[in-house]
């Protein structure tokens, strides 16, 4: 998906000039920091160096040593990872010989009664006692086998045994991962852990939860399922329980929402112990690029109804689209064109540059970049986002920055609330809060090298219970678009008149909709499954093996549900009359950019040893080639059908290598410049959890100002508040309490609201000029109680207005990241490096912040109204946020030389 334009200040050989950018987010918000004025070492402050163990002084060389140094390895090829192959296989021997001394116990534990199992479960040492592991595998197959009716395959409690070694493993469609997780999760609950299973939709973690709930139940062992419809005391019940399944987001925006609390009984989120990912390549490298965003109302500018109009009457000649499809920009012609239209402005004078140039790149974007029934899809009077990598509407997600108003504008639809981002946090840094991470997926070695680089975590391949039997054909590529639908139609038409199931895996809900357009037309009836139904995606897929069917889908990734040879009703006559058919005809139309989807998609063919088939169908025209590959002249065909040939393969599967060469480094790219991101959130978190659970807040603000301690408490003299710091100078204690609380700010803090809706970034931005040392002391007539407070209310009220002002300042720096990140390639115009320029300036500022919050909540305690009911941040005119919402933000905004370079390759194998 493409990112949002904006215009920001750049340095082109020492002069300071205005230019358009068109990937990033920001509306420019902070250009007079992002301009390139701070250059040179920066001091680091104490706590920082402290905590870090970086080197007082730090230039770009050293903070990308230590960030990015240790783990920047270089990059393997997924067929290169396959290659290294030891770690697909390792420690199995080990495993296998578990397996045998597991069946020494099967009359052991067949001879127990069902409520023997929690005693027995709970003698064994299985971390420690390799026997005491095989026992385990008996009662684990014993118990699966009478509470759920499975008993579990040799492969099943294999892939278990890796899991709880921590490895990924690697298990086809339909060979039973679900059951291996479950049984993992018991495993790590007897060794003492508690157990998050992180799915990717709330719908298997759901389905997952309630299916294997009895199995957990012979243990004793509760579980719990959280989704988006889970109030706040089911989530907290569902994570005091042993194990819990939930959704990579809804666990992930958990963890943010406590970043809101002002209470510590509000807070939900359990401290984190032991991951195991479903669909892990999903989550952990499709996802990874897609950073979790929690927002709240605020008001952002957006293009009004003339910008609109006149983009919308837009040629071609008017602007340029990059080769990615990411980035759209005026041409001469199209400024001018602009200009014109809008009254003879000069869209790149001061007047306009920032505000109206900025607003007519919002438009373009989302007139030419973002398309409806591909980005997103109208539903019930509103715009919902479409997320790719599932095939599903992205829930409560929205795009940032004004880019949501204005494809509201663009669909004739009401505005919605405009929000700014409170809080953020990766997939990366989420899952690395898990002290033990393991997972499993169909389709682990493709991403084996990712799984190494960013989480570092191994892949464990593990055999399939009965061998594959399914038939991939060759690839069918052709010259366009128009002769591979044709073709498509044809070869379903052919393979649906013998009554064998089809299942067509398509890219998009246009797509979709337009081939089952064609086949009707043809006379195939067809289910069609997207975006726009999938709530019926389980009763669709279900029925997909059933005899004439034909279905077409959208990703198949994450569906969750196996497609049973002859239906869902367990027919053993229709069962065996579609495998005398050769089984389910599993057809793709076009490849993916990596080959993980596909075989993904052909993994629904051939499950537990069933007959099937899958084909691709491909053209030159496709997208995976389009954006990957050029040529000097156009491939030609020399068939009347338009068929490319083993050429066209050839070209395809290039295509492809180059597409996954490119996500690869922009995952790096991601990974890089969000570590010291998640660092410095880390840092704020911890100082926010000290605030929220401990007197930290009152204690730090009684010895800042004792003077208003004393008022508030009827306290007859500061002194008396100050307690033992009496002697110390007030200048002293100033500068030791704001040296504690930058430890402190190191410790925590985050968020809690996006606060301030109505404050703009403007007066905050002067309220930290005007509430620096020199202004603390300024006396404000200020409010004094009629009686003393208790300790509890000014404990609280200290704790509220301490937070809020970590949240606000943790906010507007991350306004800030997002500025400096949407323009931060330009300054390689000047050669200096982006990533070592990115992490100076968003670490000069950091430093800054535990100071501001600070001074900020001096000045609010002196000045608020705090009566025994609380304090009155609302009539300081302080206000957090009303409404959250999350956001779909596309965090590959680097594109790095590398990226480019691979995406420019042209021919290199022919």
């Amino acid at each position: 998906m493409a990112t949002v334009p904006e215009t920001v200040l750049c340095r082109d050989q020492g002069k300071t000039t205005w230019a358009t950018v068109v990937d990033g987010f920001s509306a420019c918000r902070s250009r007079h920091r992002a301009d390139g004025d701070r250059r040179g070492a920066l001091t680091v402050p104490r706590w920082a160096s402290r905590r870090w163990q970086w080197p007082r002084t730090v230039d770009g060389d050293s903070i990308r040593e230590q960030l990015v140094g240790e783990r920047s390895v270089g990059k393997l090829t997924n067929s290169m990872w396959r290659l290294l192959g030891a770690q697909s296989s390792r420690n199995q021997s080990k495993s296998l010989s578990l397996l045998k001394d597991a069946e020494g116990h099967t009359d052991w534990a067949a001879e127990l009664d069902d409520a023997d199992f929690r005693a027995e479960a709970e003698k064994l040492d299985i971390g420690a006692d390799w026997g005491d592991r095989a026992k385990f595998l008996a009662l684990a197959r014993e118990a699966a086998d009478r509470s759920l009716g499975l008993r579990p395959f040799d492969v099943q409690l294999q892939g278990a045994l890796r899991l709880l070694d921590g490895d990924v493993i690697e298990m086809g469609t339909g060979e039973g991962k679900t059951l291996a997780g479950a049984i993992a999760a018991v495993g790590y609950v007897l060794e003492g852990h508690r157990v998050h299973v992180i799915s990717v939709n709330d719908y298997l973690a759901t389905r997952d939860a309630e299916w294997m709930a009895p199995l957990f139940a012979a243990f004793g062992i509760t579980v719990h399922a959280v989704s988006e419809n889970s109030s706040r005391a089911e989530r907290k019940q569902a994570y005091d329980g042993d194990v819990t399944y939930g959704s990579v987001n809804e666990i992930g925006f958990d963890v943010l929402r406590d970043q809101l609390a002002i209470h510590a009984d509000e807070l939900v989120s359990p401290t984190p112990d032991v991951a195991i990912i479903d669909e892990a390549d999903s989550v952990l490298v499709d996802e990874a690029l897609i950073p979790l965003v929690l927002a709240g109302t605020a008001d952002v500018e957006v293009p009004d109804q003339a910008i609109h109009d006149v983009v919308a009457r837009m040629k071609n000649k008017h602007y340029e689209i990059d080769v990615e499809g990411r980035n759209v920009s005026l041409t001469d012609e199209g400024a001018a064109f602009v200009e014109e239209a809008l009254g003879g402005i000069d869209l790149y004078d001061e007047e306009h540059v920032g505000t109206t140039l900025v607003h007519v790149n919002v438009a373009m974007h989302a007139h030419h970049l973002l398309e409806r029934d591909v980005h997103y899809i109208v539903r019930d009077g509103g715009v919902h986002l479409i997320n790719a990598s599932r095939g599903r509407v992205a829930q409560l997600q929205r795009w940032p920055d004004g880019m949501q108003a204005a494809v509201e504008i663009k669909e004739g639809l009401a505005q919605t609330d405009s929000g700014e981002v409170i809080d953020t946090i990766t997939v990366q840094a989420l899952i690395g809060r898990y002290p033990k991470v393991c997972g499993m997926t169909g389709t682990a070695l493709a991403a084996g090298e990712q799984f190494r680089q960013f989480y570092d975590l191994r892949v464990s391949q593990i055999p399939p219970n009965t061998p594959n039997i399914r038939k991939d054909l060759p690839d069918r590529v052709y010259d366009t678009k128009a002769n591979k639908v044709e073709a498509v139609v044809a070869y379903v038409k052919e393979v649906h008149e013998t009554g064998q199931p089809v299942l067509i895996g398509t890219h998009d809900v246009a797509e979709s909709e337009e081939l089952a357009y064609f086949l009707e037309k043809a006379g195939v009836g067809c289910v069609v499954l997207n975006a726009k139904n999938d709530a019926e995606e389980a009763k669709i897929i279900a029925e997909a093996g059933t005899k004439d069917a034909v279905t077409v889908s959208t990703q198949m990734a994450g569906r969750g549900t196996d497609i049973r040879l002859g239906g869902s009703s367990d027919d053993e006559t229709a069962r065996e009359e579609i495998i005398e058919l050769g089984g389910l005809c599993v057809i793709g139309t076009g490849r993916h950019d990596t080959e993980r989807l596909d075989n993904q998609l052909r993994g629904r063919a051939g499950r537990q040893g069933d007959p099937g088939m899958s084909v691709f169908f491909s053209s030159l025209e496709d997208p995976v080639v389009t954006k990957n590959l050029s040529f000097k002249r156009d491939p030609v065909s020399q068939s009347e059908d338009g068929s490319m040939g083993s050429k066209g393969i050839d070209l395809i599967e290039q295509a492809q290598r180059v597409a996954e060469g490119v996500m690869l480094e922009l995952h790096a790219n991601t990974w890089r410049y969000n570590q010291l991101v998640n660092q410095q959130r880390e840092i704020v978190v911890k100082r926010r959890m000290e605030v929220l659970t401990t007197d930290t807040a009152l204690k730090e603000l009684r010895d800042l100002e004792p003077e208003r301690y004393a008022e508030l408490t009827g306290t007859a003299k500061a002194d008396d508040a100050a307690g033992a710091d009496e002697k110390a100078g007030p200048d002293e204690k100033a500068a030791e309490a704001k040296e504690t609380a930058g430890a402190a700010a190191e410790d925590s803090a985050s968020e809690d609201s996006a606060a301030a809706d109505s404050v703009t970034e403007a007066n905050t931005t002067d309220q930290a000029h005007a509430t620096d040392a020199s202004d603390v002391t300024e006396e404000k007539s200020r409010w004094i109680p009629v009686e003393p407070l208790a300790d509890d209310v000014l404990e609280q009220a200290a704790r509220e207005i301490m937070l809020y002002h970590l949240d606000r300042e943790w906010a507007d720096h991350l306004a800030f990241v997002s500025d400096v990140r949407a323009s931060i390639h330009l300054r390689a115009i000047g050669r200096e490096s982006p990533l070592d320029e990115f992490h100076r300036l968003i670490l000069a500022e950091f430093s800054e912040l535990p100071t501001r919050a600070i001074d900020k909540s001096r000045k609010t305690f002196r000045e608020a109204v705090i009566t025994p009911d609380g304090v009155d941040l609302g009539a300081a005119d302080l206000h957090r946020s009303t409404m959250t919402w999350t956001y779909m933000v596309h965090d590959n905004l680097f594109a790095s030389g590398g990226a480019k370079t691979l995406q420019g390759i042209i021919g290199i194998f022919r």
